[in-house]
């Protein structure tokens, strides 16, 4: 009987002696999926205008009609129009993803006046999750024709994407 208690109380100390060197917990919280910052691609940007009571937030190439995406608003609207060009086989739909948050919004399709393809243009309200969540990360990607084409700013270009939706409300 004394070899079996002195067994036991053998088993608790090194027991007791295991808690004492375990380290401290860690947080594994997963990382949302997304939330990597994209690079930003030479000779793309983000580009505001405004004019009068409407303003524009453009990703493509200045001074150009190279279209990546395109968002446009009314001020204080809370309402935003957006548009793409795709591939002809395109299907009627904007799908965005930022940080995150994925949404897909169902678009017009018309043949492309400038470009081999489509033009699609869906509307949307600027406080979709996926919108909210461009504005903190500064980032957007875009779904089309099966290829994601993430759309980041250069250095001191995303301001202008903060400054678009506090015009468009």
């Amino acid at each position: 009987m004394r070899a079996v208690m002195l067994m036991a109380l053998g088993g608790l100390t090194l027991t007791a002696g295991a808690c004492n060197t375990v380290a401290p917990p860690v947080d594994t919280a997963p990382l949302l999926v997304g939330t990597t910052s994209p690079a930003p691609v030479a000779d793309q940007d983000w580009f505001y205008y405004e004019d009068g009571g409407e303003a524009r937030l453009v990703y493509g190439l200045a001074e150009s009609d190279d279209l990546r995406l395109g968002l446009d608003c009314r001020d204080g609207s809370g309402r935003l129009t957006l548009s793409a060009v795709a591939g002809p086989d395109a299907q009627p739909e904007l799908h965005l993803e930022s940080g995150g948050e994925t949404q897909r919004f169902t678009a017009r399709s018309e043949p492309s006046q400038l470009h081999d393809g489509v033009f699609l243009t869906a509307n949307a309200a600027t406080r979709e999750p996926v919108f909210q969540r461009f504005r903190q990360v500064s980032w957007i990607a875009l779904w089309l024709d099966g290829e994601r084409q993430a759309y980041a700013p250069h250095p001191g270009s995303a301001s202008r994407i903060e400054r678009f939706f506090s015009f468009c409300g």
